[in-house]
């Protein structure tokens, strides 16, 4: 028997590589055979899951964070001198204290400085992920700060989300509110995004508002924007190493209607139903459980989230080998 655990990150509880090890333990205390190898969609963790997957060199630079104070952030150079990019190193939401959330003055310049490091450093192309960010400014200051260095630059923008740039689907009004933004915000943030007419034909384009318009401003320089999960699935061969697997654990912190509409627990859910591989999805909570796919509760409890993992994976590694063995006897 053989088990595959693919889990995405916990977001401030566990990474994907720490939610991973603490399935392949519950899994070896059921004397079950596990592998590694956790998953990403673009956001938090993806420049962990390639370079486990794929090895490379870890890089980093001192650029402004949303509000313009220094952060050192990282990149990752794989093998082909590909620069994978977490805009969150440089701009995300978990750098600013609550309080310290204002979309209307957060700048998305910083990202832009480290795209120009990661170029400096002899990158010859780019793949980009977009979550979690603090902005909503239409990528202005990424353009400012990297506009013409991009130029002439193959980027690939791994989004987690397809939404428009404008409207009641678009970067102000639904992403808005999560990075700080009052009512009155969200109705200016949307009107200075209409007022950016280099955006406008790009303004729907999938993934245009993700990242607050972030996906819009790359589809502007050329850049080519992807679905993140289905992306970094691809470049760690996860249908490959799953196709072999009697059982796939994968989940993330909150299981929701999001997890089957572009992040990575709901495409490793989507390749196992093609594999005909069975797929177990946990979560911390489950506030809305995928249709046609085991999914577990776990306690919910931050400081219990690992003990949860090896708990659950001993638990699921016991039926298989209870299975395996009323096999044989069959």
């Amino acid at each position: 028997m053989r088990a595959l655990a693919s889990p995405a990150s916990l977001k401030g509880v566990l990474s994907a590589r720490d939610a991973a090890a603490a399935l392949c333990e519950g899994f070896a205390r059921a004397r079950v055979a596990a592998e590694a190898l956790p998953v990403a969609d673009g956001g938090e963790g993806t420049i962990d899951v390639l370079e486990r997957a794929l090895g490379g060199e870890r890089r980093n630079a001192m650029v402004a964070d949303p509000l313009g104070r220094p952060v050192e952030a990282e990149w990752l150079v794989l093998p082909d001198s590909t620069a994978v990019v977490e805009a969150a190193a440089a701009i995300g939401l978990p750098l600013l204290a609550p309080e310290e959330r204002d979309p209307l003055h957060a700048s998305s310049r910083g990202l832009g400085e480290l795209l120009v490091a990661a170029l400096a450093g002899g990158a010859t192309s780019l793949l980009v992920g977009i979550g979690g960010v603090a902005t909503v400014d239409g990528g202005v200051g990424m353009r400012e700060a990297a506009g013409a260095a991009l130029a002439e630059v193959p980027i690939t923008v791994a989004c987690d989300v397809r939404n428009p740039l404008l409207g009641p689907d678009g970067a102000a009004r639904v992403f808005g509110p999560q990075k700080g933004a009052s009512p009155a915000m969200v109705a200016e943030l949307e009107r200075r995004l209409a007022a950016l007419d280099e955006l406008a034909p790009y303004a729907d384009v999938p993934g245009a508002g993700a990242a607050g318009g972030l996906g819009a401003a790359f589809a502007s320089l050329a850049a080519e924007l992807v679905p993140g999960a289905r992306l970094i699935l691809d470049r760690i061969d996860f249908a490959g190493r799953a196709a072999g697997a009697d059982l796939v654990v994968t989940g993330e912190g909150t299981v929701d209607a999001t997890t089957v509409g572009g992040k990575a627990p709901g495409e490793v859910a989507s390749v196992c139903r093609e594999l005909g591989v069975r797929c177990v999805v946990f979560g911390g909570i489950v506030a809305e459980a995928p249709s046609g796919v085991e999914v577990h509760t776990l306690s919910g409890k931050p400081s219990r989230a690992r003990d949860d993992l090896v708990a659950l994976a001993s638990e699921l590694g016991a039926r298989l080998g209870l299975a395996e063995e009323l096999r044989h006897r069959d």
